[in-house]
């Protein structure tokens, strides 16, 4: 039902989804074509391997991760976590400075009634090929009690793990773990700042000066100031099916949305003006701080009306769609 609410409050503001084409150097999308890969639920740009993205499902699927190629959308590697218990709900999956990848099995299918939730940390691997590797678990908490999140983002500079609940109870917050997680004790996660939108996933800039988070229609951008997040206002997303993760490019310049379903589309948006991360927008060959599809998801042509009903109505259909799929996960 909540999700339902969400999708309908949504529709009123689709047409801000729309964006421009992309410019000649802006990424292509692709679309993830394994087979295996039905519920993509994070996303994460390699900082070891060009043009690759992590990814994962988000249940019933077993401790592992896919390495997609972002050109053609294969599987290049799927990395076998061990050293782990059974994975429960994984919804998001980040890059740390220490050259890990650390994914996030957060979410809570009965409604933020677990008393803990897991982050997995293993290095980045070398050599892209099937292989297993021992992981670190860790335990984590909230301070304020349990939560249903789906978005972890590590900060690049400072290598804090961040967690972003959905909304319940009062609204969905930022929450800040601590400096350095551990494995002697519990990790508890604080809250930092509240946040205004029905989270699906996060990501920090590569340089840490911007913070995004979705929502299935939405998404807004933070410029990140001592540790704590500044609104900017919305950015533009794509039209998906149920979209549940967003990374940025390695050059910081263009957001990458992916979505639930057997081959989904990862689909780029543009960065401009503001929106920009503080190094991508030092850049001197973007001399008009624009870059291709414009962040803010505007066209200088009107909607056609005929667009805007049918997105209303994929919105609402969507939400149909994923409350039935959350119901019956509760009841299962």
């Amino acid at each position: 039902m909540r999700s339902l609410l969400c999708a309908a409050g949504a529709a009123g503001i689709l047409w801000s989804a729309a964006v421009v084409p992309a410019a000649a150097d802006e990424p292509d999308g692709f679309t993830i074509s394994d087979p295996r890969i039905t519920e993509s639920s994070g996303l994460a740009a390699s900082r070891t391997h060009p043009g690759i993205y992590w990814t994962h499902n988000d249940s019933d699927d077993g401790p592992y991760i896919y390495a997609v190629d972002g050109k053609s959308g294969r599987t290049v590697a799927r990395v076998t976590l061990r050293g782990i218990g059974d994975p429960r709900d994984v919804e998001a999956i980040s890059v740390g400075p220490d050259g890990n990848l650390y994914v996030g099995d957060i979410g809570d299918n009965l409604g933020g009634s677990w008393n803990h939730v897991w982050i997995y940390r293993f290095p980045e691997p070398k050599r892209l090929r099937d292989t297993t590797v021992t992981a670190t678990q860790f335990d984590v908490k909230y301070a304020d009690g349990p939560r249903d999140a789906e978005a972890m983002m590590v900060h690049p500079k400072t290598g804090r793990v961040y967690l972003a609940s959905k909304k319940q109870g009062g609204g969905g917050a930022l929450y800040a773990g601590p400096q350095r997680l551990t494995t002697s004790g519990v990790n508890t996660f604080r809250k930092v700042a509240p946040v205004d939108l029905w989270v699906t996933d996060g990501a920090f800039s590569p340089d840490g000066s911007r913070l995004v988070l979705r929502s299935y229609f939405g998404a807004r951008i933070y410029r990140w100031q001592d540790g704590r997040p500044k609104d900017l206002g919305s950015v533009g997303v794509p039209v998906q099916q149920q979209g549940e993760s967003v990374t940025f490019t390695p050059d910081g310049r263009t957001l990458m949305y992916g979505s639930e379903g057997a081959d989904s589309a990862v689909e780029p948006v543009g960065l401009s003006d503001e929106q920009l991360p503080d190094a991508a927008g030092d850049d001197p060959a973007n001399g008009d701080g624009t870059n291709g599809k414009d962040g803010k998801g505007s066209s200088d042509t009107e909607l056609d009306p005929a667009f805007i009903k049918g997105a209303m109505v994929l919105a609402l259909g969507t939400g149909l769609v994923v409350a039935l799929r959350r119901m019956l996960r509760r009841r299962g």
